[in-house]
């Protein structure tokens, strides 16, 4: 049975930070009050695997994560450019696999910039993971920030494409 049922489907969003050694996610529900924290982790393939296997694993992970959520809306890191090309290359294999996944299970795939969202939080675009962990842990009210700091990147995008459709909706007047 899904954690989220589908009545509530649309109030769900999922933040991914993409990789292939290891992907952090992070889901908040919207509500009247403010974002709720649902859970937060990360998916870590065998590290030795080929990339095709690492791949494979982290979609079967993700099928299963977002089955259990139902999430409406998955933000996923955009692409930034990378000094090491290889490095680049395997973030956007991971970033296509996420991003399939996400359609797949029918939900919306939204793209967000790591700096827009640590911005969107800290007010810095090149604040640190630390930083951006605070205030995760802050804005969610949580006692203590979820580990490891791939999982609070992830919160970050969730909450990040929150606070951007929460502006958004204020600032459009009554037709």
């Amino acid at each position: 049975m899904p954690l989220v049922p589908e009545e509530h489907r649309h109030a769900i969003v999922l933040g991914i930070d993409p990789g292939t050694r290891v992907v952090g996610f992070g889901a908040i529900a919207l509500g009247a009050r403010g974002p709720l924290f649902l859970g937060a982790g990360v998916i870590r393939p065998p590290a030795k695997a080929p990339i095709a296997e690492r791949l494979g694993f982290i979609r079967r992970e993700l099928d299963a994560l977002l089955a259990e959520l139902r999430p409406g809306v998955v933000v996923v890191e955009e692409a930034f450019a990378h000094r090491n090309v290889q490095s680049a290359l395997r973030i956007g294999e991971g970033r296509g696999v996420v991003l399939a996944c996400a359609v797949a299970a029918g939900a919306r795939a939204e793209q967000l910039p790591p700096a827009s969202a640590k911005k969107a939080l800290v007010g810095a675009g090149g604040a640190h993971k630390t930083q951006v962990a605070a205030m995760v842990q802050r804005v969610l009210a949580l006692e203590v920030a979820p580990e490891p700091l791939d999982a609070t990147d992830a919160l970050a995008l969730a909450l990040a494409w929150a606070l951007r459709q929460s502006s958004a909706t204020r600032g459009q007047r009554p037709g």
